[in-house]
């Protein structure tokens, strides 16, 4: 499936299915990669980094080779999209300024805050691809409403176990 558009399309058919509103945020989250992963062409390494303490990523659910275990917000593309709370569609990563390389394969980037009911950042979705520009406004867009999925779940109160 080559057209984007369609291809998002698709992903969100699935998620309105897949995803159920009182879902668990982790479940949801590998959902979500998974679609996105295995339907859009182009995207080598999806995933989320989530907020573990202040000012710090780990590794969330993801499909591809490994991710960066732990990055600061002062650090690449995924720390400066916690920092300023905006997406970052990056052409070339090689010209971003301090962009950590996970992989030396990755040629652009996008990553997408995702917040909680609050408006706070909770993680981010990180999608690199192996083709350079490979991200367009409508990536930035589609993704952005997909991750918007995710924001009342952060706050879902826990489940008893029985």
């Amino acid at each position: 499936m080559t057209d984007r558009n369609q291809s998002y399309k698709l992903v969100n058919q699935r998620l309105d299915h897949l995803i159920a509103p009182d879902e668990d945020v982790v479940s949801a989250m590998s959902t979500i990669v998974c679609e996105l992963h295995h339907t859009c062409a182009g995207f080598d390494w999806t995933g989320f980094y989530r907020v573990i303490r202040p000012q710090l990523l780990s590794v969330g659910p993801y499909q591809g080779h490994h991710g960066c275990l732990r990055i600061p917000f002062d650090k690449g593309v995924c720390g400066a999209a916690a920092r300023t709370a905006s997406t970052i569609v990056v052409p070339d990563v090689n010209a971003f300024p301090g962009h950590i390389a996970c992989s030396s394969t990755t040629k652009s980037e996008i990553v997408v805050p995702v917040f909680d009911a609050k408006g706070m950042v909770v993680a981010v979705l990180d999608v690199d691809s192996n083709d350079a520009a490979a991200f367009t406004e409508t990536d930035r867009t589609e993704l952005e409403k997909i991750v918007a999925r995710l924001s009342s779940l952060f706050d879902a109160p826990a489940r008893d176990i029985e």
